[in-house]
């Protein structure tokens, strides 16, 4: 049966056998949902009403199996209606209600945490009303973040990981993500251009956290008596990163002890890349003030332009100076499995570290991220501390493969099968595909831009990533001069264009002021449904919502 095609007042509930019970949404219990029934499936009784079950009666209850089967199935009809609808047009992308709302509770929907365990029935509903009111991040009209989509073998894979609920910090309990992880960073690190002899990582919590090993692992590098005795016994350390970088850099600065003020910010072009002869004369203007240099972040696909730093430049740089040069593709990496894109990041290979967030141009589910490191035992020196508990020496196994004591977590979530689950899907071939389609659609939303005189491009160039910056210019300001009052009423325009978007929650994209731009819209594409025509569908919703917008002239306010 397509689910697609069913009515979009419909939601849909798959049952055993093949049955579908459709119900309309204003019915608020499960048990609505569900009439109480019986059906069987060779395997047990599924009982429909869970109005008088709870979770004490799932297992490990002596009896519970085939409550728990039942509870499941119903889980999964909810699931996969969401799922259904995520990928329908004429769904929704949100259902938009202010944080007070929510918090006084809707249609029966109550966040507060009640003292006596409610039945399984409302436990449904609630999952329900959780999805209701999220957002749907999968939907192809969705253009909000880097991260998006929702990759059904990925979901797959992070459904299992949640089964298995098991840690990576060793390999008696973990062993086979922990030999998918190695093999995951090993193929990962063949495509940045590493050799055989070199290379290790680690998956992360993200990006930032990722981008917080590299200054870590470089600080420890050059400096490793910091392990032991901090930053009392080092010298005042400089980092280098550019104007349009991740915040992460100075935060990790913040985190590390290092301080955010010894964060040089380094010039960029008009295109957001770092210039280069910046970089060099910032490094001696610090080493003329008695401050150690040590680290330079280049970034590979900027979070509002999508421009790719100049790696070769800035590598011969930091080897002229001696410094750690890490590269922040968090972004920009999945260019990286594109034959026709992965030019932008020639020079990665130069990179001492190089953080990579599958979770977005490749579209794995939300974690997914890798820190990419060149010397191969640095992660192990600078975080190994030996607790005996968890890392043995005398285990019967080879105990390399206790991968914890190189992290700086100790409980560490398995971010890695849903990723080799879709390597395996797709092959390296479908995720090459998948990053050109992102990037076709870019290239599609900038030559309808250049075409329409009611929006005007931030870059009059063709995008390098799958970033597109445009102002949305109302009837009210298209004669208007430019200068200071045409900028502060532009200013304005983007954000109640959003507002009035995700009040009718058909689409959803992003904002934001830079420099000396005033606020602009950033579509980005990373979600491999989106097609044409819900390019098309953004540009007339932004004109749509945007046209009778009148800012009032200052001396009116």
């Amino acid at each position: 049966m397509d689910y697609l095609q069913l009515p979009e007042n419909i939601i849909e509930h798959a049952k055993p056998g093949g049955q579908v019970l459709a119900e309309s949404k204003q019915h608020r219990s499960s048990s609505d949902i569900n009439p109480p029934q019986t059906a069987s499936d060779n395997t047990c009784s599924i009982t429909k009403d869970f109005s008088c079950i709870y979770s004490k009666d799932l297992l490990p209850a002596l009896s519970g199996e085939d409550t728990t089967k039942s509870f499941f199935q119903e889980l999964v009809n909810i699931l996969l209606s969401y799922v259904c609808k995520s990928f329908r047009r004429s769904s929704k992308v949100l259902d938009f209600h202010h944080p007070h709302q929510l918090r006084e509770g809707l249609e029966g929907f109550s966040l507060e945490l009640p003292d006596q365990p409610e039945n399984l029935e409302q436990l449904l509903v609630d999952c329900r009303d959780t999805l209701k009111y999220g957002v749907k991040t999968g939907h192809p009209r969705f253009f909000n973040q880097l991260s998006s989509g929702l990759d059904v073998i990925g979901l797959a894979g992070e459904w299992l990981t949640s089964t298995a609920n098991t840690n990576m910090f060793t390999y008696e309990v973990s062993p086979v993500f922990i030999l998918m992880e190695e093999i995951l960073l090993k193929k990962m690190q063949e495509i940045v251009g590493w050799s055989e002899e070199e290379g290790d990582g680690v998956f992360c919590p993200g990006g930032t956290m990722s981008n917080l090993y590299s200054v870590l692992l470089a600080r420890y590098h050059f400096f490793p008596e910091v392990k032991t005795k901090g930053m009392t016994a080092l010298p005042r350390l400089i980092l280098f990163t550019s104007a349009h970088s991740h915040y992460s850099v100075k935060k990790s600065a913040a985190v590390l002890g290092i301080g955010s003020e010894n964060v040089v910010v380094v010039k960029c072009n008009d295109w957001g890349k770092m210039i280069p002869a910046e970089l060099e004369s910032s490094i001696i203007t610090a080493k003329d003030q008695g401050c150690v240099p040590f680290y330079v972040n280049a970034t590979a696909g900027t979070t509002v332009y999508g421009a790719f730093d100049p790696l070769n430049a800035i590598a011969d740089i930091c080897e002229s100076h001696g410094l750690w040069l890490h590269v922040d593709a968090a972004w920009g990496g999945g260019l990286l499995m594109s034959n026709l894109h992965r030019v932008k990041l020639q020079g990665i290979e130069r990179a001492w570290s190089v953080t990579w967030n599958p979770h977005k141009m490749m579209g794995a589910p939300l974690q997914c991220s890798a820190i990419l490191v060149k010397k191969r035992g640095l992660l192990k020196d600078c975080n190994q501390m030996c607790a005996e508990y968890l890392f043995q020496t005398d285990k019967h196994y080879d105990t390399s493969y206790d991968t914890g004591d190189k992290t700086i977590q100790c409980g560490r979530h398995v971010d890695v099968f849903k990723l080799w689950l879709m390597w395996k899907a797709k092959g390296s071939e479908g995720f090459e595909s998948q990053v050109n389609k992102c990037l076709e659609n870019a290239e599609h939303l900038f030559d309808k831009l250049k075409q329409r005189p009611d929006f005007e491009l931030v870059f009059k160039s063709k995008p390098e990533h799958s970033n597109v910056c445009f102002w949305y210019i109302p009837p009210s300001l298209r004669n208007m001069s430019p200068g200071p009052e045409r900028n502060r009423r532009l200013h304005e325009v983007a954000p109640k264009i959003k507002a009035k978007m995700m009040e009718q929650g058909m689409a959803m994209i992003g904002y934001q002021p830079l420099g000396d731009k005033v606020n602009f819209f950033r579509c980005v594409f990373s979600n491999p449904a989106t097609q044409t025509e819900d390019v098309d569908y953004l540009l007339e919703e932004i004109a749509s919502l945007g046209h009778d917008i009148c800012i009032r002239a200052e001396t009116d306010l």
